[in-house]
């Protein structure tokens, strides 16, 4: 019998992200702190939205790009956070999630052979997107020396004449990291240099705690070279409502909505309804959310500091990343101990990268009771490390 599998996929490797996660699920008095997924239910004013439209028997497909109503939404939306202004019409597509987005500007984008580079540690759809749409892709190791920004130098030096795309995955998950306007401009120079493109996944955006989020679609000449991914999952908590979108140039906008066209129709109708309230009226729900994870954030800082457990400051989405690299262990064989001798699931940094070696991925997309509890697990833990490896660190 003929081989029925595509060897591109095949060669895929799964998520290391829900590894551990389906592993705790089935450990009793278990914690998880593995998933970005925010704790809090959808603000209720959205949750009615979309149940009216339900009622009102709003069902159907809406045209492929989105609805009318939601890009208009959307080009406000993001006229006033990043001050860049879009053409409902024509430069934006409404998908189902950042994800989809990513694909289809990927798809859209790129010939056999072309290279995109990907900063890593970094969200794990990237490279498998860039091999599916027959991309190379180039990995750029981030540095915790630089707190995971990337920079000019470590862009100029992995540029090819292959060279058509750049991921800029900030805020970023899994390290927190964030790029301030000051960082985004010497990335810019670099960019028009070489003529590049920028797929800029901006999920995170609504997430920071030091200064306000900046697009490097912003920045001079980058908004026709930039392509914007957002949504609503992780500012918004409708994480399974499955919606995001793309603000871009027509020329790109146009190609993806033919993928998404054929491969999808449109995203939810009653989950665009419900995005529309969450643009117009949420900004106060998304507020309180932010000042709650930051209080978890300065917690886990905090927490951090007292164990001297090496770990830079983010500022920006729902996760720390902590170095473990004086316990000997690889993040795999830490976070495989840590979840069966303390029940609490963590991600190995590898997850997100092979730089991504000797750190672990925590997100604090949780209770704050919760986080005292799996502190305090860690704590226990690392300080039998510490006591096997003889060192005292609680003075």
């Amino acid at each position: 019998m003929r081989n029925p599998l595509s060897k591109k996929v095949v060669e895929i490797e799964p998520s290391g992200i829900r590894k551990f996660f389906d592993v705790v699920n089935e450990m009793e008095d278990a914690i998880s702190l593995g998933v970005g997924e925010p704790d809090f239910d959808t603000p209720w004013r959205i949750r009615e939205e979309g149940i009216y439209s339900l009622e009102r028997g709003r069902t159907f497909y809406t045209s492929n790009a989105g609805l009318k109503e939601l890009k208009e939404e959307i080009a406000k939306y993001e006229s006033r956070k990043i001050g860049v202004s879009y053409n409902p019409n024509t430069e934006i597509i409404v998908t189902v999630g950042g994800s989809e987005g990513i694909d289809i500007a990927l798809r859209a984008m790129l010939e056999p052979g072309d290279e995109v580079l990907i900063p890593q540690p970094s969200y794990v759809s990237y490279l498998p997107c860039t091999v599916l749409a027959d991309g190379v892709p180039v990995v750029i190791p981030l540095q915790q020396k630089n707190e995971f920004k990337l920079t000019a130098e470590e862009l100029e030096a992995a540029i090819t004449p292959k060279t058509k795309i750049l991921v800029m995955p900030f805020p970023n998950n899994p390290t927190g990291a964030i790029m301030t306007r000051e960082d985004l401009e010497p990335i810019a120079k670099v960019i028009e240099k070489h003529d590049l493109f920028v797929l800029s996944d901006e999920i995170y955006s609504e997430l920071t705690y030091q200064c306000s989020h900046t697009s490097i679609a912003s920045l001079p000449g980058m908004r026709e070279r930039t392509l914007v991914i957002n949504g609503f999952s992780k500012g918004f908590a409708m994480t399974g409502w499955r919606l995001g979108y793309v603000c871009g140039p027509k020329l790109i906008i146009e190609q993806m909505v033919k993928i998404h066209q054929y491969a999808i129709m449109c995203a939810p109708t009653n989950s665009q309804y419900a995005a529309v309230e969450a643009l117009r009226n949420c900004d106060g729900e998304v507020q309180q959310m932010r000042e709650a994870y930051n209080q978890r954030r300065r917690f886990l800082v905090h927490e951090f500091k007292r164990m001297k457990l090496e770990c830079f400051e983010p500022y920006g989405a729902f996760y720390i990343f902590p170095n473990i690299q004086e316990f000997g262990m690889t993040s795999e064989e830490f976070a495989t101990r840590f979840l069966e001798e303390e029940k609490v699931a963590v991600v190995p940094g590898t997850a997100f990268g092979a730089c991504g070696e000797g750190f672990l991925r925590i997100s604090y997309a949780y209770s704050l009771e919760d986080l005292k509890e799996a502190i305090g697990r860690l704590g226990a833990f690392i300080g039998r490390l510490r006591n096997q490896q003889g060192v005292r660190w609680n003075d």
